[in-house]
């Protein structure tokens, strides 16, 4: 596991569910973040932590929403960078396929074993983070209580390296490490 209290390259932040939202699409002019989810990335940024979304958004590809849309709000929200599958089909970007991790990393020259999954998806998200040696937090919010009890069965080979209630609980982790805590 990685070590928190240093070397973090990169947290890369799923959307729907993990900084705001419900869980389900929400078009990015409708979208309402999580109290503190702002604060959260301006703190992770304050310590000079790359920070990266990665997101699934197939209702682009049913012309529902843009890739620029969800784009401008990341760049708004102050994303360092944003990855966004548009795709509905089987591709190699869409989670719990780690294509947006691998792209990350090719353009950012990143270690993804000295990056942070933060997610609340256990069958993509946190599988996509697995399968790139990534540290792997789980958010309660969204879909995060789901994945961990009814649909656990879906990403058994895997375990979280921490369950946070929100997204300010697992960036305060990340920043102040668990033997702090």
């Amino acid at each position: 596991m990685l070590n928190v209290n240093g070397n973090v390259q990169a947290v890369f932040i799923d959307r729907d569910g993990t900084i705001g939202g419900t869980g389900h699409f929400i078009h990015p002019r409708d979208f309402r973040l999580y109290p503190n989810a702002l604060e959260a990335i301006r703190l992770l940024k304050r310590k000079g932590i790359m920070v990266l979304a990665f997101t699934n958004q197939y209702r682009i590809s049913r012309g529902e929403a843009s890739v620029e849309d969800f784009e401008a709000q990341f760049r708004e929200y102050g994303f360092d960078h944003s990855y966004i599958c548009p795709h509905e089909q089987e591709c190699s970007c869409r989670k719990p396929k780690p294509g947006m991790l691998l792209q990350a990393s090719e353009e950012h020259g990143l270690d993804l074993s000295k990056c942070i999954v933060i997610g609340d998806v256990g069958d993509t998200d946190m599988l996509a983070a697995h399968a790139v040696g990534a540290t792997k937090i789980m958010v309660r919010t969204g879909w995060g209580e789901s994945s961990l009890k009814k649909f656990r069965d879906k990403w058994m080979e895997t375990e979280p390296d921490y369950i946070a209630a929100d997204i300010w609980d697992a960036v305060q982790w990340i920043i102040h490490g668990r033997e702090s805590r």
